[in-house]
C-alpha cells in the first residue's frame, strides 16, 4: 500500500512536471511563430490605456505567463522605454491574458471528442514528425507548438488520474472545508503556492485539476483563486529589487492591483457565500474556475481603470523619491544605454532584439552626428570641433562594448534560426559603426593637422570635399535608419549611394594629383586631401555592409525587427 501512495505521488509529480514543461514549450513555440508581429505590439504601447490593456492581454496570451509579461513592464519601464501610466495599462492585460491558460484547461470537461486529452498523443506525434522531417523554420514552429499542447494535457491527464483513487478521501474534503471556513488562510495557500512555482497559470491549473475530480468546492476555490493573483506578483517583485525607482513602482502597481481586486471580490464573495451557503458547500468545475478567474480579472480592470493615476500615485508613496528622467541623468549616452538595457528585456527574446536594434541605431546616429561634426572640423578649420570629435568618439566605443557584451547575452536565449542570424548581423553591425567612427575620428585628426600647419585647399578641391562628404553622410545616415527600420529600399539607397562615392573618390584623386602636379595645392594639404577622401570612401563602404545585412535577412524570409 506504501508503494502504490509512491507510485501516486510520483505520477502526479511527472504530471505536473509535463503541464509545465508543455506550457513552456508551447509559449516558446507561439512566441517564436509570432514573428515580428509580437515586436511590432510594443509600437502601440505610446497610444492610449486602452490600447495599452489590449497588447497586455495578447502578449500575456502568447507567452501564456502573467508574471513574465509583468517582469519585462518592469524592465520597459526601468529603461525608459516605457512610462508608469502606459505600464498600468499592460498590467491590466496582462492579468485577462493569463485567463487563457485556465480555458485551454478546462477544455477537458467538455466530452471525449472536444477533450484535447483525446487528440493529445496524435498532437504529439504530429508535432515531433513535423519538427524532425521537415527543414521550414515556420513548420517546425508549428510542430513545437503541437509538442508543447500535447505534452501540457498529458501531463494534465497523468495529474488527473493520480488523484482520481483518493477523490473521496476525507484528507481532500476535510482540507477544502477548512479553507472556505478561514478565507485568509485560503488566500494565503493560493498566494503561497503560486510564489513558489511563480506561474498563476499553472497554480490555477493544478487547482482546476482537483476540481475536474469533484474535491473543490466554491468556497475554498474562490478564495485560492483570489490568492493566486496575488501571488503572481512575487516574480515582479523580486524582479523590481534590483531596478531603479520607476521599475520598482512598476511592481508596486502589479501588487496594488491585484490586492485591491482580491480584498474587493473577497468581501463580495465571502457576503454572498454567507446568504446562500449551499452555493458555497457546492463543488465547482474547471470550467467555473475558468469563469470565475476570468470575470474577476476583467471587472477588476474595468472598475479600477477609471483609478489608474490614482494606482501611480500610491506605488509613487509607497515608493518616494523622484526619478531621475534621461536627460538628468549624470554621464555620457553610453550610460544612458548601458540602464536602457535592462536585463528583464532578455525574457523575451523578440522584445530583447528589438531592444538591441533600438540602441544600435542610437549607436549609429551618434556616429552619424561625429562624422558631421568632423567634417565641419574640416571646412570651418575649427580645432575645437575636433576636440569634440574624440571625447564622442570614447563614447561610441564604450557604446560598442555595451552592446557587444547584451548581444552575447541575447545569442544565448531560445532563438529561431532567423533570430540567430540577425544577431549575428547586429555584431556585424555594431562593429562596422564603430568603425565608421574610427574613420570619423581619423578625418577630425587631419582637419587639426592641416590647421596646424596654416595649410588651406584650392576652391575647386572645396567644392569637390563638399560632394563627397555630403553623399557619404547621406549613405551612413540612410543605412543606419534601414537597420532601424528593416527597409529593404532604403538598403537599396544606400548601394546606390555608395557606388557614387567610390567613383567620386576615385575621379577626385586623379584631378587631385593633376592639380598637386601643376602646382596648384599644397603639397601637405594635397596630401590631407587625399587622406580624407579616403576615409569617406571608407565609411561608405561600411555603410554599405550595415545595409547589405538587412537585404540579407529580408532575401532569406526573416522577419524584419521592427521598432
Amino acid at each position: 500500500m506504501q508503494l502504490e501512495g509512491i507510485s501516486v505521488l510520483f505520477s502526479f509529480i511527472g504530471g505536473l512536471g509535463m503541464f509545465l514543461y508543455g506550457m513552456h514549450v508551447m509559449a516558446n513555440g507561439l512566441q517564436h511563430f509570432a514573428g515580428g508581429k509580437m515586436q511590432r505590439l510594443m509600437s502601440f504601447l505610446t497610444q492610449n490605456r486602452l490600447m495599452a490593456i489590449l497588447v497586455g492581454t495578447l502578449v500575456t496570451a502568447v507567452i501564456q505567463s502573467s508574471s513574465a509579461t509583468t517582469v519585462m513592464v518592469v524592465g520597459f519601464v526601468n529603461a525608459g522605454m516605457l512610462n508608469l501610466s502606459q505600464a498600468v495599462g499592460v498590467i491590466m492585460g496582462a492579468n485577462i491574458g493569463t485567463t487563457i491558460t485556465a480555458w485551454l484547461v478546462s477544455l477537458s470537461e467538455f466530452g471525449s471528442v472536444l477533450n484535447p486529452e483525446f487528440y493529445a498523443p496524435l498532437l504529439l506525434g504530429i508535432g515531433a514528425f513535423v519538427i524532425l522531417f521537415t527543414k521550414s523554420e515556420k513548420k517546425k514552429q508549428i510542430g513545437e507548438i503541437l509538442i508543447g499542447f500535447a505534452i501540457l494535457f498529458i501531463g494534465l491527464s497523468f495529474m488527473s488520474d493520480a488523484i482520481k483513487p483518493y477523490r473521496d478521501s476525507p484528507i481532500f474534503s476535510n482540507a477544502f472545508t477548512m479553507l472556505g471556513k478561514n478565507p485568509l488562510l485560503a488566500i494565503l495557500t493560493g498566494t503561497v503556492v503560486t510564489a513558489i512555482i511563480q506561474s498563476s497559470s499553472a497554480s490555477v491549473g493544478i487547482l482546476q485539476t482537483l476540481a475536474m475530480n469533484g474535491i473543490v468546492n466554491w468556497k475554498s476555490a474562490v478564495f485560492i483563486t483570489l490568492g493566486q493573483n496575488i501571488g503572481t506578483c512575487v516574480t515582479a517583485l523580486l524582479s523590481g529589487v534590483g531596478s531603479g525607482r520607476n521599475g520598482k513602482r512598476a511592481s508596486v502597481i502589479h501588487l496594488s492591483f491585484n490586492v485591491i481586486g482580491a480584498v474587493l471580490f473577497g468581501i463580495i464573495m465571502y457576503v454572498l457565500f454567507l446568504i446562500f451557503p449551499a452555493w458555497g458547500a457546492s463543488t465547482m468545475s474547471s470550467v467555473d474556475i475558468s469563469i470565475f478567474h476570468t470575470v474577476f480579472n476583467i471587472t477588476c480592470t474595468v472598475v479600477l481603470l477609471p483609478f489608474a493615476e490614482k494606482l501611480v500615485w500610491v506605488s509613487g508613496k509607497l515608493v518616494p523619491g523622484t526619478e531621475e528622467t534621461e536627460d538628468e541623468l549624470e554621464g555620457s549616452e553610453a550610460k544612458k544605454m548601458a540602464k536602457r538595457l535592462d536585463s528583464r528585456v532578455l525574457g523575451n527574446p523578440l522584445f530583447a532584439l528589438a531592444t538591441v536594434v533600438q540602441e544600435v541605431s542610437v549607436m549609429g546616429h551618434a556616429t552619424c552626428q561625429n562624422l558631421e561634426l568632423a567634417l565641419a572640423a574640416v571646412s570651418e578649420e575649427n580645432p575645437q570641433k575636433a576636440q569634440k570629435v574624440y571625447e564622442r568618439e570614447k563614447d561610441i566605443n564604450s557604446m560598442e562594448k555595451i552592446l557587444t557584451e547584451f548581444l552575447v547575452e541575447v545569442d544565448n536565449l531560445s532563438l529561431t534560426e532567423g533570430q540567430q542570424e540577425q544577431v549575428k548581423n547586429l555584431f556585424y553591425t555594431v562593429s562596422d559603426i564603430e568603425r565608421a567612427g574610427d574613420h570619423a575620428e581619423n578625418i577630425a585628426e587631419l582637419a587639426e593637422t592641416l590647421t596646424r600647419n596654416s595649410g588651406s585647399f584650392s576652391k575647386k578641391g572645396k567644392a569637390d570635399l563638399e560632394l563627397i562628404s555630403a553623399q557619404t553622410m547621406q549613405s551612413l545616415q540612410i543605412a543606419v535608419e534601414s537597420r532601424e527600420t528593416g527597409s529593404v529600399k532604403s538598403a537599396n539607397a544606400v548601394r546606390v549611394l555608395e557606388q557614387s562615392v567610390d567613383q567620386l573618390e576615385e575621379e577626385m584623386r586623379e584631378k587631385h594629383i593633376r592639380r598637386l602636379s601643376k602646382g596648384k595645392c599644397e603639397p601637405e594639404s594635397g596630401v590631407i586631401f587625399l587622406d580624407i577622401i579616403s576615409n569617406l570612401e571608407r565609411i561608405s563602404d561600411h555603410a554599405v555592409n550595415i545595409a547589405d545585412y538587412v537585404k540579407a535577412e529580408s532575401e532569406a524570409g526573416i522577419p524584419a525587427i521592427r521598432i
